[in-house]
């Protein structure tokens, strides 16, 4: 009697603790979307393109959690349920059709799914938007294009162990001979506007990556690749070399300060003053050591 009372209990306490497992399970796939953002999940909130991808990989996310579920949930109970006992002789079962109809249906159902979800949200992460309405831009016919044809182009050049970023229409062939404003680092970009960025490497492979405003892109010698993005709101976005590019990749940091679009404008007047007063001190330069002989 004091046996079976044992063994009662025993079952009572396997049932509270996998009930307690199954609640701690719970709680956490709800808590994942802030408690471990960035963490589980991709980066987003900063562009419409991060937001599209996060938004996707938590759909697979969430199905694939569903189906770990499932799957661990029949074994351990199967493993519980049918474990050996004295004197139990185990069924021999050679296949039951309803079952494979149906595992084989479901897991069909679920790459439905999931494939419709997936072309629904790839629009939102391949195609350049417009910008806002106040936005000051420059058109050009470089890709990925917005519908109205305008945007800010940027250009992203990788280089053992840097990022220079060169501003304005042209900036993947002429920054130099056009004198384009320049930045080395951090990226100034505006404030709602759709920003095109050329990105190239002058040495080995890079990968430019900001999570919160988009997925990586690999800068690739003697080829030019293209992304985009449409910050939401200002502030700065962090990110990192994501190519082993050599000892110093993980020096190679990225950031992306974005300011509101006037704020943007003046920055690049300013830094054009900069780049002209920097030209004319050097050609007084050169003018007075070729007049003293000395170049």
């Amino acid at each position: 009697m004091r046996r079976h009372r044992d063994d009662v209990n025993a079952h009572r306490r396997r049932r509270q603790l996998g009930v307690a497992l199954s609640l701690t399970l719970l709680a956490s796939l709800i808590l994942a979307p802030t408690a471990l953002a960035g963490f589980i999940t991709p980066k987003s909130g900063g562009s419409p393109n991060a937001n599209g991808i996060a938004s996707l990989y938590k759909v697979i996310l969430v199905v694939a959690v569903i189906v770990f579920l499932i799957v661990e949930g029949a074994l351990v109970y199967s493993v519980y349920r049918f474990r050996a006992r004295k004197g139990a002789v185990a069924a021999q079962i050679h296949g039951d059709t309803r079952l494979e109809i149906g595992w084989t249906a479901a897991a069909a159902l679920i790459l439905v799914v999931i494939t419709i979800v997936t072309f629904a949200e790839l629009p939102g992460i391949v195609n350049a938007p417009d910008s806002n309405a106040n936005a000051i831009l420059s058109a050009s016919t470089t890709q990925p294009t917005p519908p109205n044809g305008k945007k800010v182009s940027i250009c992203v050049q990788g280089r053992q162990y840097i990022w220079r970023y060169s501003y304005g229409a042209g900036c993947e062939n002429s920054a130099y001979a056009a004198r384009l404003p320049y930045s080395y680092t951090e990226m100034i970009a505006p404030e709602g506007e759709t920003v095109v960025l050329t990105i190239q490497s002058n040495d080995v492979i890079h990968s430019w990556w900001i999570p919160s405003l988009g997925g990586k892109v690999d800068a690739v010698p003697g080829f030019t690749t293209y992304t985009w993005f449409k910050a939401l709101h200002p502030g700065l976005f962090h990110g990192q070399c994501a190519q082993l590019c050599g000892r110093g990749h993980a020096a190679m940091v990225a950031t992306v300060r974005v300011v509101p679009p006037a704020q943007y404008a003046a920055w690049l007047a300013r830094q054009a003053q900069l780049i002209r007063a920097a030209n004319s001190q050097v050609t007084q330069l050169r003018q007075s050591l070729t007049q003293s002989g000395n170049l």
